[in-house]
């Protein structure tokens, strides 16, 4: 998938304010908005996107349960990993540019997190309401810590 500077300011201006239909919240999507507001307003995300994509969930009909919805661990994961992609990148790159390269890596690969936790610990309850650090291998970026 490959997204215009237009497109990707969209998505994640439909992601803040709940009007992005639910079936164009994918993977893609979800890195998409997270870079985005990454590029935006990156002060506060490990606190505030939890937020966003929770009340994005109900908006949509979905729920934030300890089996569907919001994902603390996953989220926290991928901010992470998404910061310092965006550290990486040439000064002047665009959204679009900057969203191709970064499907192009792992990340853009949902199974991703796989590769860091096991898929027991990874799906448990406690990955999804808090932090927990991976099982099989460290990440590169390690999460920012806060009161997870």
């Amino acid at each position: 998938m490959s997204y215009t500077d237009a497109q990707i300011a969209a998505l994640a201006e439909g992601l803040l304010d709940r009007s992005l239909p639910k079936d164009q919240w994918t993977h893609a999507a979800h890195l998409t908005a997270t870079l985005r507001l990454v590029r935006l307003r990156d002060a506060n995300l490990e606190r505030d996107l939890p937020w966003v994509i929770r009340t994005y969930n109900v908006a949509v009909g979905g729920q934030n349960t300890d089996t569907a919805g919001y994902h603390e661990t996953i989220t926290q994961a991928y901010l992470a990993a998404i910061r310092a992609f965006e550290a990486g990148l040439p000064p002047g790159t665009s959204d679009a540019e900057a969203v191709a390269l970064l499907l192009a890596t792992p990340l853009g690969d949902k199974d991703w997190p796989l590769t860091h936790w096991s898929r027991a610990r990874l799906f448990s309850v406690e990955a999804r309401r808090w932090w927990v650090d991976p099982d099989l291998k460290p990440l590169a970026h390690p999460p920012a810590r806060r009161d997870f």
